[in-house]
């Protein structure tokens, strides 16, 4: 299968992921998602005036409006399980029906002081523990976004960056089916790691691809200077 872009640290494929994943050949890493949730994010907050003020979230205003509309189907993730990988979903506690028990949940701290705002996230894992972990990364309103925003529910590359170096290691793939902006693909290079994207938008692909080339050129840039 021909990816949508390609560097010599990994690739994007555009389309559906039940109908690329069987195409792939990924036999070590992690796979690493943040699906949408299925909580209609997209329409505002409930029973708030949103971002604001005027009842429609920011979100809403610069993104297409059935963004968060669904959650993924359950053949999604059956396929996500069925590949034996180390497996961290964000927003877990939405898929719980549809996900197996899980003895490792990991937590997102975003040391939230506005009370219109989530004080965490649940990341479902099937990692080996019996144990969970905490993530603090701080995440208050515009405080702890990326400066740019690309996609609608973007996490902080230092946040993935993060999660990445605790369930893998040095050169492994970062696998992520629910691509959106490359967030993902940013934070597996800069943590020494290779990122396999799957995204059925073609806007965001170019989006990711674009952010990846910027990532590499001043990569490449700090390596010249050393």
């Amino acid at each position: 299968m021909k990816p949508y872009h390609e560097t010599e640290h990994g690739s994007i494929f555009c389309g559906d992921c039940l109908e690329i994943i069987p195409e792939l050949y990924i036999f070590d890493g992690i796979i690493l998602t943040d699906p949408p949730y299925g909580i209609k994010m997209s329409k505002g907050f409930s029973g708030s005036d949103g971002f604001n003020g005027n009842g429609k979230s920011i979100a809403r205003k610069q993104y297409d409006d059935d963004w968060d509309n669904e959650r993924p189907h359950i053949d999604i993730f059956n396929c996500l399980i069925n590949l034996n990988l180390p497996t961290v979903i964000f927003g877990g506690n939405y898929f719980t029906d549809m996900l197996p028990q899980a003895n490792h949940w990991a937590v997102w701290d975003k040391k939230n002081t506005m009370p219109t705002f989530s004080d965490c996230e649940l990341i479902w894992t099937n990692i080996k523990r019996n144990s969970v972990k905490c993530f603090r990364h701080e995440y208050n309103g515009l405080i702890g976004r990326e400066k740019t925003r690309f996609h609608p529910t973007q996490k902080p590359i230092t946040l993935i960056g993060m999660v990445i170096l605790e369930y893998s290691k040095d050169n492994d793939n970062v696998f992520d089916p629910f691509a959106g902006s490359g967030t993902t693909a940013i934070a597996a290079l800069r943590t020494n790691r290779r990122y396999i994207l799957i995204e059925k938008e073609e806007k965001y692909c170019e989006i990711a691809a674009k952010r990846i080339t910027a990532e590499l050129d001043q990569t490449d840039f700090l390596r010249s200077e050393k």
